[in-house]
């Protein structure tokens, strides 16, 4: 079992990564000195607030697969079109940790479809 910790500590660097491609990919104002526009800023802390407290951490892997969704209308459509530019274009700027992403991504739904599977077949009466 993976370090509940550590997990969390990896998926905020990642979401925090993707938001600032983002911010940067649309020309946002930035203050001096500072990585994020205030909005961008608003929605990193809004996500980064909600993966901190995120009660399924041990059993989930990412949001997008996890079946309570804890964000409000407005913050999940703004932060899924971050995650559309930004999620591809990490693989140029954060190779590895998009890579890594990916393939846990990739194993949390074969796995979810594995057990669907499994479950629709036990669920199944057998023919008599």
């Amino acid at each position: 079992m993976v370090d509940v910790d550590k997990r969390r500590q990896e998926e905020l660097l990642t979401v925090g990564e993707i938001i600032r491609i983002y911010c940067r990919g649309h020309k946002h104002l930035r203050a001096a000195g500072e990585d994020l526009c205030p909005e961008c800023r608003a929605m990193a802390d809004y996500a980064l607030g909600k993966l901190a407290k995120c009660p399924r951490m041990d059993i989930k892997s990412f949001c997008s697969v996890c079946p309570i969704h804890c964000y409000g209308k407005a913050e999940g459509a703004k932060i899924r079109e971050m995650m559309r530019y930004g999620g591809p274009r990490m693989l140029l700027h954060h190779p590895l940790m998009a890579l890594r992403h990916m393939l846990i991504e990739w194993r949390t739904r074969h796995g979810l479809r594995k057990k669907e599977a499994l479950a629709g077949r036990k669920a199944v009466a057998p023919h008599k």
